[in-house]
């Protein structure tokens, strides 16, 4: 005789197994994902830690060589500063020579032009 439908219980006591079975599966790929989630995360902590001391090394980098950059910018404004200040004695020095050259230049003139108006004086006499 053909065996009948199960009953309420079989019926529980079977889904109880399923869902045990099922747990037990999901148990065992926790545990091996689990694993290697760990893995991956150390992997990911290391790569981290690299990118930091990189990002750190660019940041040293950069501030040297900004500081290196200011420091040649003084350097070179500091040079301009002394070529425009020898420039400017220099043109005041031709200044004050032309100036001493022109004043003796009026005096030789002054001089000339008094002598023959005393030797224009000493005529009529």
């Amino acid at each position: 005789m053909p065996r009948k439908e199960p009953s309420f219980s079989e019926r529980l006591q079977t889904a109880a197994k399923a869902k045990q079975a099922q747990m037990e599966k999901i148990k065992v790929t926790v545990r091996t994902n689990d694993a290697q989630a760990t893995e991956r995360q150390a992997e990911r902590i290391e790569t981290e830690k690299a990118r930091q001391i990189r990002i750190a090394e660019r940041k040293l980098a950069n501030q040297v060589l900004t500081k290196q950059r200011d420091e040649a910018r003084k350097a070179e404004q500091a040079r301009l500063a002394q070529v425009a200040a020898e420039e400017k004695a220099r043109k005041d020095a031709e200044r004050a020579a032309k100036a001493e050259a022109e004043a003796a230049l009026k005096k030789e003139q002054k001089a000339a032009r008094d002598s023959k108006y005393a030797a224009r004086k000493a005529q009529q006499k």
